[in-house]
């Protein structure tokens, strides 16, 4: 039996808090709500991945999405949560992030329907007295004085808090006002650090409109294992744009996610129905070391972001990496993906394999490499290697590349450097 949307957002975790007296009222007929992002980056990241996951819950259960792209906010920025001023983006850059989130809302909702809007449309023609007026005259500054952030900037030891981002819950406040005009909006979906933002909408909504509007947050995801919030690594950002982190890379983050936090992980992350992911826990936890719960995890979540195709390839590569594929069947599409994540390096027929081993860093030196040799923990092509090894064309797997490993999961490749 089918879950109601209540349910299942209830056993996914993604409720923390909510305006609605009875979380019912979302099983009930058609409701129209929306998310927003700002452009401050040139891509979501999987923090935002985790809302754009329960905004596909609320479409599936017959919701109507308006998903905003900040043009106007992000020419401000968020200062919530932010302990210093942010140095303001230029319109050009904004221009530039809004197009590349419009193409991942794209990718991640494909096939469902949502309406897209920008709320620089209808910010660009406000008159700033009219915006006073009509919008300033109903917040009251207790509201936004009380806001902990702002307490916190303007305490003793703050840096301090421009005009401009004070003012920032106002207009994004206005926002929820203009959709509730315009379309119809009647809930606002977020993230737990928005909820103060998203507030401020209901009460100007309740002041200008005289009418109901509520607000549906769902917590951050949190890394049981450091307690700390999720997706932060020392590389940075875990970002859905495949030029910030490649479709190999992301693939490998959640294939490398901890044991404690994998259940949340697939109920959050992944479309998978609750019996698919109990099975697959099951399975999971009568033999952890079949990672069975992280590879399901990572597959499904490249697919979400990346395409199928793109999973397929990333899963395929990592399986032939790990010794579970024919390394024979690589391609010049592989090697491609391959050279944007291990040292490459160009060859010459009659090169010493053992200064190639050295030059790719998978040995400090000679030496070390010729000892390795003599160990038998150099491999090419998947085959352990002669120690006095030259390297020819002919070891190339499609007239081009090879493919050296030191140890289990040191890799490199070579590049046969064409013939003048």
């Amino acid at each position: 039996m089918s879950m109601t949307l209540s349910e299942e957002l209830q056993w996914r975790g993604f409720i923390h808090q909510t305006t609605y007296k009875d979380i019912a009222v979302v099983d009930g007929p058609p409701i129209t709500f929306y998310w927003g992002v700002d452009p401050s980056a040139p891509s979501m990241t999987i923090g935002n991945l985790a809302i754009a996951m329960m905004v596909r819950h609320f479409i599936d259960h017959g919701h109507n999405a308006v998903l905003l792209v900040g043009g106007a906010t992000g020419l401000i920025g968020d200062p919530d949560g932010k302990a210093e001023e942010r140095n303001l983006k230029t319109k050009e850059e904004i221009t530039t992030n809004k197009d590349e989130i419009v193409k991942q809302y794209a990718r991640i909702f494909d096939g469902q329907d949502f309406k897209l809007v920008d709320n620089y449309e209808w910010f660009k023609d406000l008159n700033y007295l009219d915006f006073l007026r009509d919008v300033g005259k109903h917040m009251p500054m207790r509201q936004m004085l009380g806001r902990e952030f702002v307490q916190s900037r303007l305490g003793e030891d703050g840096s301090g808090i421009s005009y401009a981002e004070f003012s920032y819950a106002l207009i994004q406040g206005y926002d929820y006002v203009h959709l509730h005009r315009t379309l119809g909006v009647t809930l606002q979906v977020c993230g737990s650090d928005q909820w103060g933002n998203s507030i401020a909408g209901v009460e100007l909504i309740r002041r200008m409109n005289g009418g109901e509007a509520n607000v549906w947050s769902a917590p951050l995801v949190i890394n049981k294992s450091t307690g700390k919030k999720f997706g932060k690594t020392e590389g940075g950002a875990i970002w859905l744009d495949e030029g910030l982190t490649s479709a190999y890379r992301f693939y490998q983050f959640w294939l490398n996610v901890d044991d404690e936090g994998i259940e949340d992980y697939l109920k959050i992350y992944t479309l998978l129905g609750k019996e698919q992911i109990e099975n697959v826990l099951r399975e999971f936890n009568e033999n952890r070391a079949t990672r069975i719960a992280q590879k399901t995890l990572a597959y499904e979540v490249t697919k979400v972001v990346h395409g199928a195709g793109k999973a397929d390839d990333v899963k395929r590569l990592t399986n032939v990496l790990f010794g579970q594929g024919d390394i024979r069947q690589l391609s010049q599409a592989d090697f491609t993906l391959l050279k944007d994540e291990l040292p490459v390096l160009e060859f010459s027929e009659g090169e010493e394999l053992s200064q190639a081993v050295t030059d790719t860093g998978l040995a400090q030196s000679k030496s070390e490499a010729r000892r390795f040799l003599e160990q038998g923990a150099v491999y090419i092509n998947g085959e352990t290697a002669q120690p006095n090894k030259m390297l020819s064309s002919p070891m190339t797997l499609d007239g081009t590349h090879v493919l050296l490993r030191r140890g289990k999961n040191m890799y490199a490749v070579l590049v046969l450097r064409a013939s003048a």
